[in-house]
């Protein structure tokens, strides 16, 4: 654990320059440097860094260093704390104090299983928390903590809730030791928006781009994160498997499945034994229904490593997608068991739960993945869904609000707010929100629809109307094939509509295609009869009836008539 002191490195626009590879090759404490490295070219035998140099108390604390780290690589954490009392180094004080950490952590795990319930289990601490924080506290107000010390004060900080503090202390890690990436990862956790990140003051290494990458793909700022990514491959690291697999989550992030699935595949060519971000990858397949890909994904993973929490994720949406959601819920369990703190493993718990109708189980996983990440829409929206079925619209506007927030532009949010404010009577926010879901790119082409009925049941007609049309024409010039019913409906109420004002060619082209479907050709035919009496009692012409619509605060475009010529059901 070879404490870089602050290195400032900046990577060129032609390739990572010979610092940034002694730098990587000395960050020795996650395999993400080794990944980066190797993307590198490599460095000529007379570039090769020197080795590392060591201080007067290291060598002196060597031997009880090389004892403690024997246990703590044994998980004998109290062992490897008690051979560390009384070193000076700072490696061994690290360790020292890490071994006290990772004790107290190890106990407040095992109470947690023996808990009997879940406010047991909400009370179980880590007792060695505070005392670490005192000693931490006294050795930082005197400047004594290095890098790897700040970045434990500042998990500790976090632990006790105390989060302004904890930011302040993992900023003040990156400055000591930038390559530390630990330090980034728990800083990245506790920054909710991006006001907040523009506001701190991040030490100017080439490593900071990374993490600006890594910060816009978690705050859903896609395209800022796919143009920092861009940047450092074009910088020399075309290479690196890290960034072609951030590539793919960021792809992931905003639907683009097909992309996202490419990266996912180039990956699995460059490094077939990689189980990081896998889950990801079958979240993708499980969307797609790729059952059989989905299920050599799973075998192969078992093969490479079934203790993996990657691995019990693949396998639960493999059964998940099977529709033997008992099972599914099953693995997620094992998942968190082996790493509790895993996002994706509580949220698709929550999912399975809600197919297996235990609301309450469902809320209590999702609240569990909000603990672990705020950030997290899909926990969110899953307690949004979870209380609209326990029909507690008020709940349901809170959650889906925060969804929202982490997701503007995403339709479904929009949606479903949309339909919480219509059943708590805010029908202007209703229309807002179905109008504007519509606007970002309706992934589920219904927001239309339901501003439409919603203008019907305000007796809003022209509005109504101009909705009903809208949509037709979006669903035509894509020639998708929806639900009769939802076509249908807008037929219907179009050809009344025409009929009312005594536009009788438009109306009977609607009734006309009103037949096509079985729920509306009754109509349709009814609707063709009257248009033929009326017509032999006098000739009306057809004309352009939309102009201006009434004042209301649904903004909507003008359109032309109605053309369904070219439609076939």
């Amino acid at each position: 654990m070879n404490a870089v002191e602050t290195e400032r490195c900046a990577v060129t626009e032609g390739g990572a320059n010979q610092r940034a590879r002694f730098l990587l090759l000395h960050w020795d404490i996650d395999c993400r440097a080794s990944e980066l490295a190797f993307a590198l070219d490599p460095l000529p035998k007379n570039e090769l860094p020197p080795p590392a140099i060591f201080t007067e108390e290291d060598c002196q604390d060597l031997d009880a260093f090389g004892l403690a780290k024997s246990y703590f690589d044994l998980k004998e954490y109290d062992r490897a704390a008690y051979f560390l009392r009384g070193c000076r180094s700072q490696k061994a004080y690290f360790l020292y104090m890490y071994s006290r950490y990772l004790s107290g952590e190890k106990k407040k795990d095992d109470e947690t299983v023996d808990s009997l319930g879940p406010l047991e289990k909400g009370q179980v601490r880590n007792e060695a928390l505070r005392e670490l924080r005192v000693e931490l506290s006294k050795k930082h107000s005197a400047g004594e903590l290095d890098g790897f010390a700040l970045y434990l004060y500042g998990v500790v900080l976090r632990k006790l809730d105390l989060l302004k503090e904890a930011v302040d202390v993992f900023v003040e890690a990156t400055h000591a030791l930038p390559l530390h990436w630990g330090a980034w990862l728990e800083l990245c956790n506790l920054i909710t928006n991006i006001e907040m990140l523009k506001a701190l003051s991040l030490p100017d290494c080439w490593i900071k781009d990374f993490f600006m990458a890594h910060m816009y793909t978690e705050l859903q700022m896609i395209k800022e994160a796919l143009q920092k990514y861009q940047s450092l491959i074009e910088a020399g690291f075309s290479k690196s498997t890290y960034i072609i697999s951030q590539i793919a989550v960021a792809y992931h992030n905003i639907r683009d499945i097909d992309q996202a699935l490419a990266l996912f595949n180039e990956l699995r060519e460059q490094d077939p034994f990689r189980i990081e971000n896998m889950d990801t990858f079958s979240n993708l397949l499980y969307v797609r229904s790729m059952k059989p890909e989905l299920s050599y994904l799973a075998h192969n993973l078992v093969e490479i490593d079934k203790y993996r929490v990657e691995t019990c994720c693949v396998i639960g949406n493999y059964y998940s997608l099977r529709s033997q959601h008992e099972k599914a819920a099953l693995y997620f369990q094992r998942a968190l068991k082996l790493n509790p703190r895993c996002l994706g493993a509580w949220t698709l718990m929550g999912h399975e739960y809600m197919e297996m109708k235990n609301t309450s189980a469902a809320i209590q996983a999702y609240r569990h993945a909000i603990e672990v990440n705020k950030r997290d829409y899909r926990a969110w929206y899953g307690l949004g869904q979870t209380y609209e079925i326990l029909k507690m619209p008020f709940y349901c506007l809170y959650y889906y609000r925060k969804a929202h927030q982490l997701r503007p532009n995403d339709s479904r949010m929009l949606v479903a707010l949309g339909e919480s404010y219509e059943k708590l009577s805010q029908q202007v926010e209703a229309k807002k929100c179905y109008w504007r879901a519509y606007s970002v790119g309706d992934v589920e082409r219904m927001a239309l629809l339901k501003l439409a009925k919603l203008h019907e049941q305000l007796n809003e007609s022209d509005d109504a109307a101009q909705c009903y049309i809208i949509y037709i024409q979006d669903i035509f010039s894509c020639g998708e094939q929806l639900e009769h019913a939802e076509v249908s409906t807008a037929l219907r109420y179009l050809g009344q509509y025409y009929f009312k004002n005594k536009h009788y060619d438009e109306a009977s082209l609607c009734a006309q295609r009103c037949c096509d479907y079985n729920d509306a050709r009754e109509e349709g035919k009814a609707l063709l009869r009257q248009i033929s009496q009326v017509r032999d009692q006098t000739e009306t012409s057809s004309t352009d009836l939309f102009g201006p619509l009434s004042s209301n605060n649904t903004p909507v475009r003008r359109v032309s008539p109605l053309d369904l010529s070219s439609f076939t059901p």
